[in-house]
Protein backbone atom coordinates (compact mmCIF):
# COMPACT_ATOMS: atom_id res chain seq x y z
CA UNK A 1 0.00 0.00 0.00
CA UNK A 2 2.97 2.33 0.52
CA UNK A 3 3.49 2.46 -3.24
CA UNK A 4 -0.08 3.66 -3.69
CA UNK A 5 0.56 6.37 -1.10
CA UNK A 6 3.53 7.61 -3.09
CA UNK A 7 1.43 7.72 -6.26
CA UNK A 8 -1.27 9.78 -4.55
CA UNK A 9 1.31 12.21 -3.22
CA UNK A 10 3.09 12.77 -6.52
CA UNK A 11 -0.10 13.38 -8.47
CA UNK A 12 -1.21 15.85 -5.80
CA UNK A 13 1.99 17.90 -5.84
CA UNK A 14 1.83 18.25 -9.62
CA UNK A 15 -1.48 20.03 -9.08
CA UNK A 16 0.17 22.40 -6.61
CA UNK A 17 -1.91 21.11 -3.70
CA UNK A 18 -0.90 20.05 -0.20
CA UNK A 19 -1.46 16.65 1.35
CA UNK A 20 -1.93 16.15 5.07
CA UNK A 21 -0.03 13.31 6.72
CA UNK A 22 -3.36 11.88 7.82
CA UNK A 23 -4.16 11.19 4.17
CA UNK A 24 -0.96 9.17 3.77
CA UNK A 25 -1.83 7.28 6.94
CA UNK A 26 -5.30 6.47 5.63
CA UNK A 27 -4.02 5.26 2.27
CA UNK A 28 -0.91 3.38 3.41
CA UNK A 29 -2.35 2.12 6.71
CA UNK A 30 0.70 3.56 8.40
CA UNK A 31 -1.39 3.79 11.55
CA UNK A 32 -5.09 3.72 12.36
CA UNK A 33 -5.94 7.32 13.23
CA UNK A 34 -8.71 6.09 15.51
CA UNK A 35 -5.90 4.74 17.71
CA UNK A 36 -3.79 7.91 17.58
CA UNK A 37 -4.03 8.27 21.37
CA UNK A 38 -1.71 5.26 21.66
CA UNK A 39 1.13 7.19 20.01
CA UNK A 40 3.59 9.85 21.03
CA UNK A 41 5.51 11.62 18.27
CA UNK A 42 9.28 11.73 18.77
CA UNK A 43 10.68 14.93 17.21
CA UNK A 44 14.35 13.94 17.22
CA UNK A 45 16.64 16.94 16.81
CA UNK A 46 20.17 18.17 17.51
CA UNK A 47 21.22 17.18 21.04
CA UNK A 48 24.29 19.38 21.29
CA UNK A 49 26.59 16.68 19.90
CA UNK A 50 24.94 14.95 16.94
CA UNK A 51 22.24 15.47 14.36
CA UNK A 52 19.82 12.53 14.51
CA UNK A 53 19.65 12.54 10.70
CA UNK A 54 23.36 11.70 10.56
CA UNK A 55 22.83 8.98 13.17
CA UNK A 56 19.86 7.55 11.24
CA UNK A 57 21.96 7.32 8.08
CA UNK A 58 25.11 5.79 9.51
CA UNK A 59 23.88 3.36 12.17
CA UNK A 60 20.33 2.07 12.61
CA UNK A 61 21.18 0.47 15.98
CA UNK A 62 22.39 3.83 17.25
CA UNK A 63 19.20 5.39 15.90
CA UNK A 64 17.15 2.88 17.89
CA UNK A 65 18.99 4.03 21.01
CA UNK A 66 17.77 7.58 20.33
CA UNK A 67 14.24 6.22 20.55
CA UNK A 68 14.90 4.18 23.67
CA UNK A 69 16.30 7.03 25.78
CA UNK A 70 14.05 7.81 28.72
CA UNK A 71 14.30 11.05 30.64
CA UNK A 72 12.92 11.57 34.12
CA UNK A 73 9.78 13.00 32.46
CA UNK A 74 8.90 9.64 30.87
CA UNK A 75 8.18 11.46 27.58
CA UNK A 76 7.10 8.37 25.69
CA UNK A 77 4.48 7.12 28.11
CA UNK A 78 2.28 5.47 25.50
CA UNK A 79 2.36 2.15 23.68
CA UNK A 80 3.99 3.47 20.51
CA UNK A 81 6.57 6.03 19.38
CA UNK A 82 5.97 7.64 15.98
CA UNK A 83 9.50 8.70 15.19
CA UNK A 84 10.48 11.72 13.09
CA UNK A 85 14.03 12.89 12.34
CA UNK A 86 14.84 16.56 11.93
CA UNK A 87 15.89 16.92 8.28
CA UNK A 88 18.37 19.74 8.78
CA UNK A 89 19.31 20.21 5.08
CA UNK A 90 15.75 21.51 4.64
CA UNK A 91 14.69 23.46 7.77
CA UNK A 92 11.17 22.83 8.99
CA UNK A 93 10.97 19.30 7.61
CA UNK A 94 11.17 15.85 9.24
CA UNK A 95 11.99 12.38 7.93
CA UNK A 96 9.94 9.38 9.04
CA UNK A 97 12.16 7.15 11.18
CA UNK A 98 9.76 4.30 11.97
CA UNK A 99 7.17 3.30 14.52
CA UNK A 100 8.48 1.72 17.72
CA UNK A 101 6.53 -0.28 20.26
CA UNK A 102 7.47 0.44 23.87
CA UNK A 103 7.93 -2.95 25.50
CA UNK A 104 8.98 -1.74 28.93
CA UNK A 105 9.76 1.54 30.69
CA UNK A 106 12.33 0.56 33.29
CA UNK A 107 11.66 1.75 36.81
CA UNK A 108 12.18 4.71 39.10
CA UNK A 109 15.70 3.62 40.03
CA UNK A 110 16.75 3.05 36.41
CA UNK A 111 14.97 5.63 34.31
CA UNK A 112 17.41 6.08 31.46
CA UNK A 113 16.02 3.70 28.86
CA UNK A 114 12.95 2.09 27.43
CA UNK A 115 12.95 -1.29 25.76
CA UNK A 116 11.64 -0.67 22.25
CA UNK A 117 11.14 -2.69 19.09
CA UNK A 118 10.71 -1.41 15.55
CA UNK A 119 7.32 -2.45 14.18
CA UNK A 120 6.33 -3.21 10.59
CA UNK A 121 4.06 -0.16 10.47
CA UNK A 122 4.99 2.01 7.52
CA UNK A 123 8.26 0.13 7.04
CA UNK A 124 8.25 0.91 3.31
CA UNK A 125 8.17 4.63 4.13
CA UNK A 126 11.04 4.67 6.64
CA UNK A 127 13.67 7.10 5.39
CA UNK A 128 11.43 8.04 2.45
CA UNK A 129 8.50 10.02 3.82
CA UNK A 130 9.39 13.65 4.56
CA UNK A 131 6.87 15.95 6.21
CA UNK A 132 6.75 19.65 6.94
CA UNK A 133 5.94 20.71 10.48
CA UNK A 134 6.67 23.80 12.60
CA UNK A 135 6.93 22.77 16.22
CA UNK A 136 6.48 25.10 19.16
CA UNK A 137 9.67 25.58 21.14
CA UNK A 138 11.96 22.58 21.61
CA UNK A 139 9.37 19.94 22.43
CA UNK A 140 10.60 16.45 21.54
CA UNK A 141 7.51 14.43 22.51
CA UNK A 142 3.98 15.43 21.49
CA UNK A 143 0.62 13.70 21.33
CA UNK A 144 -0.08 12.50 17.82
CA UNK A 145 -3.82 13.18 17.90
CA UNK A 146 -3.23 16.86 18.66
CA UNK A 147 -0.89 17.53 15.75
CA UNK A 148 -1.52 15.02 12.96
CA UNK A 149 -3.51 17.63 11.03
CA UNK A 150 -0.49 19.96 11.13
CA UNK A 151 1.92 17.53 9.44
CA UNK A 152 2.02 18.17 5.70
CA UNK A 153 3.66 15.71 3.32
CA UNK A 154 6.62 17.43 1.70
CA UNK A 155 8.18 14.65 -0.34
CA UNK A 156 8.40 10.87 -0.72
CA UNK A 157 11.84 9.76 -1.84
CA UNK A 158 12.17 6.89 -4.32
CA UNK A 159 14.44 5.08 -1.87
CA UNK A 160 15.49 5.50 1.75
CA UNK A 161 17.57 8.61 2.40
CA UNK A 162 21.26 7.67 2.58
CA UNK A 163 22.90 10.94 3.58
CA UNK A 164 23.42 14.53 2.66
CA UNK A 165 24.00 15.34 -0.98
CA UNK A 166 27.28 16.93 -1.96
CA UNK A 167 26.79 20.57 -0.88
CA UNK A 168 29.32 22.21 -3.20
CA UNK A 169 33.06 22.62 -2.68
CA UNK A 170 32.66 25.79 -0.64
CA UNK A 171 30.43 24.04 1.92
CA UNK A 172 32.28 20.82 2.70
CA UNK A 173 32.62 20.47 6.47
CA UNK A 174 31.65 17.31 8.32
CA UNK A 175 32.49 15.09 11.25
CA UNK A 176 34.76 12.09 10.79
CA UNK A 177 31.85 9.68 11.35
CA UNK A 178 29.87 11.27 8.56
CA UNK A 179 32.84 11.28 6.19
CA UNK A 180 33.37 7.64 7.10
CA UNK A 181 29.83 6.81 6.04
CA UNK A 182 30.24 8.71 2.77
CA UNK A 183 33.52 6.98 1.93
CA UNK A 184 32.47 3.48 2.95
CA UNK A 185 29.16 3.68 1.06
CA UNK A 186 30.98 5.20 -1.92
CA UNK A 187 28.36 7.92 -2.33
CA UNK A 188 28.52 8.74 -6.04
CA UNK A 189 27.92 12.51 -5.83
CA UNK A 190 30.66 12.99 -3.23
CA UNK A 191 33.06 10.60 -4.97
CA UNK A 192 32.49 12.22 -8.34
CA UNK A 193 33.12 15.69 -6.92
CA UNK A 194 36.24 14.86 -4.89
CA UNK A 195 37.91 12.18 -6.97
CA UNK A 196 39.68 14.35 -9.51
CA UNK A 197 40.39 17.58 -7.64
CA UNK A 198 43.40 18.65 -5.62
CA UNK A 199 42.89 20.63 -2.46
CA UNK A 200 43.79 21.84 1.00
CA UNK A 201 41.84 20.75 4.06
CA UNK A 202 41.90 21.19 7.83
CA UNK A 203 41.15 18.62 10.51
CA UNK A 204 39.84 20.07 13.78
CA UNK A 205 40.20 18.16 17.02
CA UNK A 206 37.07 19.12 18.92
CA UNK A 207 38.46 17.88 22.22
CA UNK A 208 41.22 20.50 22.42
CA UNK A 209 40.90 22.94 19.50
CA UNK A 210 44.08 21.73 17.81
CA UNK A 211 44.22 21.72 14.01
CA UNK A 212 46.00 19.86 11.25
CA UNK A 213 46.27 21.34 7.74
CA UNK A 214 46.87 18.89 4.92
CA UNK A 215 46.67 18.72 1.15
CA UNK A 216 45.97 16.36 -1.72
CA UNK A 217 48.15 16.76 -4.82
CA UNK A 218 50.15 14.67 -7.26
CA UNK A 219 48.08 11.77 -8.59
CA UNK A 220 46.03 11.64 -5.37
CA UNK A 221 42.71 13.46 -5.41
CA UNK A 222 40.88 14.63 -2.29
CA UNK A 223 38.67 11.52 -2.29
CA UNK A 224 41.65 9.16 -2.19
CA UNK A 225 43.46 11.23 0.42
CA UNK A 226 40.44 11.36 2.71
CA UNK A 227 39.88 7.63 2.20
CA UNK A 228 43.29 7.11 3.80
CA UNK A 229 42.08 8.91 6.93
CA UNK A 230 39.00 6.72 7.07
CA UNK A 231 41.10 3.57 6.78
CA UNK A 232 43.70 4.61 9.35
CA UNK A 233 42.25 7.43 11.45
CA UNK A 234 45.46 9.43 11.00
CA UNK A 235 46.42 9.49 7.30
CA UNK A 236 50.03 8.68 8.34
CA UNK A 237 50.57 12.17 9.74
CA UNK A 238 53.07 11.95 12.60
CA UNK A 239 51.19 13.76 15.37
CA UNK A 240 47.82 12.30 14.43
CA UNK A 241 49.39 8.84 14.25
CA UNK A 242 50.54 9.18 17.86
CA UNK A 243 47.00 9.95 18.97
CA UNK A 244 45.34 7.11 17.07
CA UNK A 245 47.96 4.56 18.09
CA UNK A 246 47.36 5.58 21.69
CA UNK A 247 43.57 5.88 21.70
CA UNK A 248 42.37 3.97 18.64
CA UNK A 249 40.35 5.11 15.63
CA UNK A 250 37.36 5.76 17.88
CA UNK A 251 39.16 8.94 18.95
CA UNK A 252 38.93 10.22 15.37
CA UNK A 253 35.26 9.27 15.19
CA UNK A 254 34.49 11.15 18.36
CA UNK A 255 36.67 14.23 17.91
CA UNK A 256 37.79 14.92 14.33
CA UNK A 257 35.97 17.26 11.97
CA UNK A 258 37.30 17.86 8.46
CA UNK A 259 36.71 20.87 6.23
CA UNK A 260 37.79 21.58 2.67
CA UNK A 261 39.57 24.94 2.60
CA UNK A 262 40.40 25.17 -1.11
CA UNK A 263 40.12 23.02 -4.20
CA UNK A 264 41.81 23.14 -7.59
CA UNK A 265 41.44 21.22 -10.87
CA UNK A 266 43.58 18.08 -11.19
CA UNK A 267 45.82 19.79 -13.75
CA UNK A 268 46.93 22.44 -11.22
CA UNK A 269 50.69 22.47 -10.63
CA UNK A 270 51.55 20.74 -7.35
CA UNK A 271 53.71 23.66 -6.23
CA UNK A 272 50.64 25.91 -6.13
CA UNK A 273 48.90 23.44 -3.80
CA UNK A 274 51.97 23.24 -1.56
CA UNK A 275 52.20 27.04 -1.35
CA UNK A 276 48.51 27.35 -0.46
CA UNK A 277 48.87 24.63 2.16
CA UNK A 278 51.72 26.58 3.74
CA UNK A 279 49.58 29.74 3.73
CA UNK A 280 46.79 27.99 5.64
CA UNK A 281 49.24 26.56 8.16
CA UNK A 282 50.32 30.12 8.91
CA UNK A 283 46.79 31.56 8.86
CA UNK A 284 45.36 28.90 11.17
CA UNK A 285 48.51 28.55 13.30
CA UNK A 286 48.36 24.80 12.85
CA UNK A 287 52.05 24.12 13.47
CA UNK A 288 53.33 22.85 16.80
CA UNK A 289 52.79 23.80 19.58
CA UNK A 290 49.44 25.30 18.55
CA UNK A 291 48.44 22.56 16.13
CA UNK A 292 49.39 19.12 14.85
CA UNK A 293 51.56 20.15 11.87
CA UNK A 294 55.29 19.60 12.35
CA UNK A 295 56.49 21.55 9.31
Amino acid sequence: MAGKACHVFRSTTRLGLTLALGSIMNVSRLIDLEEATKYKVHLASWNGESHPLDVFVRDKEEWTLWNSWRSSKDDFNRDFIFSLVEFYPDPGTWLFGGVYRVLSRGNINNSHSYTVALTEQGEDLIGRLKVRFSRSGRAKAIRLENYVKDFIVDEVFKSSYTGQVFPGYENVTLDFRDLEHIILTNKPDWRGALLNVKGIYVIFDKSNGMKYVGSAYGVTGVWARWSTYINTGHGFNDELTKIIESHGIEYARENFRISLLEYRPARTDDQIIIERENYWKIALMSRLPYGYNRN
